[in-house]
């Protein structure tokens, strides 16, 4: 008992010593699918640079993270694999027949879901094993895949059709098509449950209320818009084409900046913390860190070679 002294400093300093041993943490750690060099980029947020680049074949560009684990689409291959977000491990794999390309995950439920761009369907798989559990149907050629905040609705961009597919995230049932812009690629719910679609041929954003399936706003952007992310009261989106991201006011819907970032921007997420927002510049093998609030490119992380996270890559707390 003496060893405690009446003192609290050894469970602190105990406390600190496990905390190194653990090695870093994770949140704030983005996952970076590199599809021309065939790596997964891992970056560190807080301190700016490129923590770790682990192998990862097919020519990789789906991404989603999430429930201890990060998934992977590569179109190439036809792969799915779940990962350790520590180590690089693959600790689960699945080969489709078809195109795979997006993903999004329920961690809630632990289920993952997969886009099929030739068979237009949505494979179902289970988060663990990834095992085909069930297949969905689509429009043609779907591509963006993202789950409402609540965890209620699963929303597919499909591409070819120019429409938007709208599921019951629970009972998988069809809800709803809902026709926006040409050529939906990228999509994302905003934090309120409004569902934001880049239309990559029209160069415009669909906003849609997914709860009655209706369309609220078209909103202009940049040349061939290809993913939307929300910090701060705002919705970004890349505009591949233009080098740039499109700044939207989201109690308006009303642009308020354009942003100069890397060449060809693609993926797009943002920071744990909520105040950055992250954008993968495919031809310029960068991130771009853009600070939320004063819409300032802050930063720019070198990454392996093509980066494009298609998807969520930005691990948080609950990760």
């Amino acid at each position: 008992m003496r060893w405690w002294n009446g003192s609290v400093r050894p469970v602190r300093d105990l406390a600190l010593a496990l905390l190194l041993l653990a090695g870093p943490a994770l949140a704030d750690t983005a996952f970076i699918t590199c599809q021309n060099g065939e790596v997964l980029s891992v970056l560190d947020l807080d301190k700016g640079t490129e923590r770790a680049r682990w192998p990862l074949p097919g020519k990789p560009a789906g991404i989603a993270v999430g429930a201890g684990a990060v998934y992977t689409v590569s179109p190439d291959d036809k792969t799915v694999r779940r990962l350790s977000p520590e180590t690089g491990e693959v600790l689960a794999r699945v080969t489709l027949d078809g195109g795979p390309i997006g993903v999004a995950l329920d961690a809630g439920r632990g289920r993952l879901f997969v886009s099929d761009w030739y068979n237009a369907r949505i494979w179902v798989l289970d988060g663990k094993t990834l095992g085909v559990t069930a297949e969905l149907t689509t429009g043609a050629a779907p591509a963006g895949l993202a789950l409402s905040p609540d965890g209620a609705l699963l929303a597919s961009a499909d591409r070819d059709a120019d429409q938007v597919s709208l599921f019951d995230a629970e009972t998988l049932a069809l809800l709803a098509r809902v026709t926006v812009g040409t050529r939906p690629f990228g999509l994302r719910f905003a934090p309120d449950g409004r569902l934001f679609v880049g239309n990559v041929s029209s160069n415009d954003v669909t906003v849609i209320d997914a709860a009655r399936a209706g369309v609220l706003a078209t909103v202009p952007v940049g040349a061939r818009p290809y993913g939307v992310g929300f910090a701060r009261g705002r919705a970004f989106v890349t505009n591949q084409y233009a080098d740039t991201v499109s700044v939207i006011a989201l109690d308006t819907l009303a642009p308020e900046a354009l942003i100069s970032v890397g060449e060809y921007p693609e993926g797009i997420d943002t920071s744990a913390d909520g105040q950055r927002i992250l954008v993968a510049n495919w031809f310029e093998n960068t991130v771009s860190v853009i600070d939320a609030a004063t819409l300032q490119v802050i930063a720019e992380i070198e990454t392996g070679d093509g980066p494009r996270a298609f998807g969520t890559f930005v691990m948080t707390e609950d990760g």
